[in-house]
């Protein structure tokens, strides 16, 4: 019981690479499809205006 391994900071490495894994993929599909979906946010508030 001495020399059992501390493992209460592992936890927090992890859900901190899993967090920055999916900031990582949100920054890249909003890279490819941001204009696109302004786009579509564009034409869709020009509907209701006219």
């Amino acid at each position: 019981m001495l020399f059992l391994p501390r493992t209460e900071g592992q936890g927090l490495a992890e859900y901190a690479m899993v967090i920055g894994l999916v900031a990582v993929v949100i920054v890249a599909i909003l890279t490819v499809f941001g204009p696109q979906v302004g786009n579509m946010f564009s034409r869709v508030t020009r509907g209701f205006v006219q």
